[in-house]
């Protein structure tokens, strides 16, 4: 999983908000995984504190998740 995340982080993009200056963060392809911070570090640690509670809920509720260069993440039943 840690390659998954490493991988989806690699896709991530920032930008700064002209509101009130501060980062916001997605991941395309990762539909409701956002973050909005501070600090350009601070936004990608909540941004992949955000990616892995997606990633939790969808293969909690046993969701599909993207693949992402090369890597499948698939959930299998166990007996």
């Amino acid at each position: 999983m840690v390659n998954y995340i490493r991988a989806a982080m690699r896709r991530a993009k920032y930008e700064i908000l002209q509101d009130d200056g501060t980062f916001y963060g997605e991941i395309p392809g990762f539909d409701g995984v956002y973050a909005n911070s501070d600090t350009l570090e601070a936004c990608r640690e909540e941004l992949e504190e955000v990616l892995e509670e997606w990633i939790l809920l969808r293969v909690s509720k046993n969701l599909p998740l993207p693949a992402i260069d090369g890597i499948v993440l698939a959930v299998k039943e166990v007996a």
